[in-house]
């Protein structure tokens, strides 16, 4: 009996030692398996040998969700050329464990042949190993009748201009395939100054037995300094198919040397204007048929210059003289470009205020310049028609026309009062009735009797000129109040007619009531992967949050948002403009993005949402 109890014993203590080594077994493998899930980033290419100009895909593999701004690519642009990058993210789940993995494929144009080492890439606070490519030089591709499929050419009107004189910068495309993603140089240099001439010109040739379609592009051309210049050559770098797949191809043009003339010592003028032809042409504007002293006239001058730009032609500068006051106006510019260049011209307006009567001259206009073609100073003149001006009005004329003729008394007519009324208001004289005794006097028969006049008052009643003064007011008054209510009627009708100008909303109207029903359609677009639809669904929250008058394109909302939604905006848009499949865009983080955007509020990251439901683990 007591061997049977210690047996029993025995097999208990060793299935409680079994189970403890089970339980241990099982912790290690736990621990051992998240070891060998821990975060890393992983760099890998396509291929590890290319040719010149071939496009490599770099793919940057995160095994964490915590990517923060994404990939730093700035290790990359010393030796690549960064063509495009997108990006994808997945999740799994193993034993109760998460994982995030998070892709970016970038694609890279190696700028050099030879062995480039792609430098590590920092993703968060890890970064890769650094991986080496090889890339060969790759022979020149002609078609089957040994021409190049593209080229490009540049030639100049003159190869000695004068300084600042205008030249002909003429680029020319030739190209037997169509060019994808082309990206064309824009000529630039310090001591030129380079302007589009017109828009390209397009056109067929057909050179050993290959037809080109020739692109022709001219620009205007202004040395600053003379001696030699150099233009850089001109550059076109597309993507073409070929028979072995998509090639990225660069094509350059030759340099052009400039061998810039400086100032000719035999010009003599102040300001240095080289030109193929200028002209001038002068007009005086009268405001009066017959303009007198102190009238204001409008004098414009029109100065074009072929080959120049309307900067260049001279400031005319004229003073005022003690004949006439000049009040000259900001002049006016403009430039004209056609096939056979530019044509600079100066609109110049001066104010004339005659001072004195008589003849009004002023001075000829003289512009001189440098004949490019004739090689010799020139100069283009103009003479204005001169003016005759009245004097001003005589002011003792003036009065005596107003002042009405006195009345001729004679020599024995008693002088007039101050109240006695013209001779032409008053009545015939009446002789009073007098005593025959009294009328005739012996002595004074020899002198001569005085005018008697008789002053009556004036009437009572108005006259017609008062009349008429009246009537004049009166119908003054009456024009003035239909004036007002025209013009209150107008004031109440214009901003009725100022406010029916379409509008956005009339072009393109919003099919949505308020910005939550918005914004719902584009939770349901990115929670649904629908790329195609990620613009419009965009804009239309976008208008009903900021107003037409904020939003007009994408990089508006990008503005407007934080910087992670920018950044998914533009990787939804470099996976939609890629080559991959739109299929293969995920909107879920966008959608995160709007709503943590949209509610100011961060959501809980993957790992912390596992930790809640799953608090075991």
């Amino acid at each position: 009996m007591v061997t049977k109890q210690y047996f029993l014993s025995l097999i208990s203590q060793n299935t409680l030692k079994r189970l403890f080594f089970s339980l241990m077994m099982a912790l290690l493998f736990i621990v051992l398996s998240s070891s060998l899930q821990a975060a890393s980033v992983t760099a890998t290419l396509n291929k590890n040998v290319v040719t010149e100009n071939e496009v490599v895909q770099l793919t940057l593999r995160a095994d964490f969700s915590n990517t923060g701004n994404g990939p730093d690519l700035t290790p990359l642009e010393r030796d690549f050329n960064i063509l495009g990058k997108s990006q994808n993210s997945q999740f799994s789940f193993n034993l109760g464990t998460s994982t995030a993995l998070n892709f970016w494929v970038v694609s890279l144009m190696p700028k050099s042949v030879g062995t480039v080492e792609i430098p590590p890439i920092k993703i968060g606070d890890l970064q890769s190993k650094p991986v080496r490519l090889t890339v060969k030089s790759s022979p020149q591709l002609l078609d089957s009748n040994g021409n190049p499929p593209v080229m490009l050419k540049a030639e100049v009107s003159e190869t000695e201009p004068y300084l600042q004189q205008e030249i002909t910068l003429t680029v020319k495309l030739y190209t037997s395939v169509a060019l994808q993603n082309a990206n064309r140089a824009i000529p630039s240099h310090p001591d030129l100054i380079i302007e589009r001439l017109v828009d390209d010109q397009m056109s067929y040739q057909t050179i050993n037995g290959t037809q080109y379609q020739v692109i022709t592009r001219e620009y205007m051309v202004f040395a600053q300094r003379s001696g030699l210049v150099t233009i850089p050559p001109q550059s076109i770098q597309a993507m073409v198919n070929t028979s072995t797949g998509r090639r990225m191809i660069k094509v350059q043009s030759e340099p052009l040397n400039l061998q810039v003339i400086p100032i000719p010592a035999s010009y003599t003028a102040d300001a240095w204007l080289p030109s193929e032809a200028v002209t001038v042409s002068t007009s005086l504007t009268k405001s009066d048929a017959s303009p007198r002293v102190g009238d204001t006239l409008v004098w414009t001058i029109d100065i074009k210059a072929k080959g120049a730009l309307p900067e260049q032609i001279p400031a005319v500068d004229f003073n005022s003289t003690r004949l006439y006051k000049l009040y000259p106006q900001p002049p006016k510019f403009d430039t004209q470009k056609t096939a056979a260049g530019v044509t600079g011209s100066q609109s110049i307006t001066i104010e004339v205020v005659p001072t004195q009567e008589g003849t009004l001259v002023l001075p000829d206009i003289n512009i001189p310049y440098w004949d490019t073609e004739k090689q010799a100073i020139s100069v283009a003149s103009a003479t204005t028609q001169s003016i005759e001006i009245a004097p001003l009005p005589s002011s003792t004329n003036k009065a005596s026309d107003s002042t009405p003729t006195p009345p001729v008394v004679s020599e024995a007519s008693p002088e007039p009062t101050r109240s006695m009324a013209p001779i032409s208001l008053a009545k015939k004289p009446v002789e009073p009735s007098q005593p025959p005794q009294q009328v005739a006097e012996p002595n004074t028969q020899n002198q001569p009797k005085p005018l008697a006049v008789k002053i009556t008052p004036a009437q009572d009643g108005y006259t017609v000129r008062q009349y008429l003064i009246a009537g004049l007011l009166l119908l003054a008054a009456i024009m003035t109040a239909s004036w007002a209510v025209l013009w209150f009627k107008r004031q109440k009708t214009e901003p009725e007619n100022t406010y029916q100008v379409p509008t956005l909303q009339d072009f393109a109207p919003l099919s949505t009531d308020d910005e939550q029903s918005a914004f719902k359609a584009l939770m349901e677009c990115c929670n649904q992967n629908d790329l195609p639809s990620l613009r419009p669904s965009l804009l239309e929250w976008a208008r009903h949050r900021w107003g037409d008058n904020e939003i007009r394109s994408v990089d508006d909302i990008k503005r407007l948002t934080t910087v992670q939604v920018t950044q998914l905006l533009m990787e939804a848009e470099l996976m939609l403009y890629s080559s991959n499949p739109a299929h293969e865009w995920q909107g879920h983080p966008l959608a995160e993005a709007l709503e943590e955007y949209t509610s100011g509020q961060a959501k809980p990251s993957q790992s912390s949402q596992l930790k809640t439901l799953y608090p075991n683990f």
